[in-house]
């Protein structure tokens, strides 16, 4: 249960391995040790992530979770729940996608979709259906900027956000009054290690930055948060911008 000053007991990350799913655990260890479901594929770096938390902390418990596995969702879901109730869960998985191979390939297309969308909002269902039932509980949904107006650049990518976007901000409204909060964070470019390799764009942030709007947004009941802040504006500007001028722009 989040206490009075907004500590959360158990956090959820799906797509745990992520650089703003670990650096939000980070952030709440600041405060007061935690319980943390960690889902993700069974790598590497996922046996490297639990370690990091438990020497910060953390008691963690380890969840396979594959966003290519149609049944991934449901038994994740099922076993991260087993423990207890979840207070926050942050479902912070994507990809990104190679822009060029997705410009003409279907399959590519099929999986990004799959990945970024589908799975996504199966998975914000059944956690919705969880939380009602335990009465309480925070959704953060990890978006972006880039699904306010698809951009030529990466079309494919910023479709598949808009429609999590929408979806998750459908979500919070048919759970008003149940106890269960949505949040959905809408970051801009994040340096991280999914952007490695790719030119830093204007309002840049960190995995740290978006870790920290995100504790805020929970504990003051937002909706919606940006990262930057800025961004709101921006995106605001660009999505009036008419559509000759907007395919004009080097973004």
């Amino acid at each position: 249960m989040i206490d009075a000053l907004g500590s959360v007991g158990t956090l959820l990350l799906v797509g745990g391995t992520s650089d703003i799913a670990v650096a939000t655990a980070r952030r709440y260890l600041r405060e007061r040790p935690l319980r943390v479901v960690l889902a993700a594929r069974d790598t590497p770096r996922r046996a490297a992530v639990a370690d990091e938390l438990r020497t910060a902390g953390a008691t963690v418990e380890v969840v396979d979770f594959d966003a290519d596995d149609p049944g991934s969702p449901r038994r994740m879901v099922e076993q991260a729940t087993a423990g207890g109730d979840v207070d926050v869960a942050v479902v912070a998985f994507g990809q990104l996608g190679d822009q060029e191979r997705l410009r003409g390939d279907a399959d590519a297309v099929a999986g990004l979709a799959r990945v970024n969308y589908v799975a996504p909002v199966v998975v914000g269902t059944l956690l919705a259906q969880r939380m009602r039932q335990q009465g309480h509980g925070v959704i953060v949904a990890l978006s972006s900027v880039a699904g306010e107006r698809a951009r030529a650049s990466n079309f494919v990518y910023g479709s598949t956000k808009a429609g999590m976007d929408a979806f998750y901000s459908g979500l919070a409204d048919s759970l008003a009054g149940t106890g269960v909060c949505v949040l959905v964070v809408r970051p801009g470019f994040v340096r991280s290690k999914m952007t490695e390799g790719l030119p830093d764009a204007p309002l840049s942030t960190t995995p740290e930055a978006v870790a920290e709007a995100i504790v805020e947004g929970v504990r003051k009941g937002r909706h919606t948060v940006w990262v930057p802040g800025a961004m709101r504006g921006v995106m605001s500007a660009l999505r009036h911008v008419p559509r000759p001028v907007f395919r004009r722009l080097p973004i």
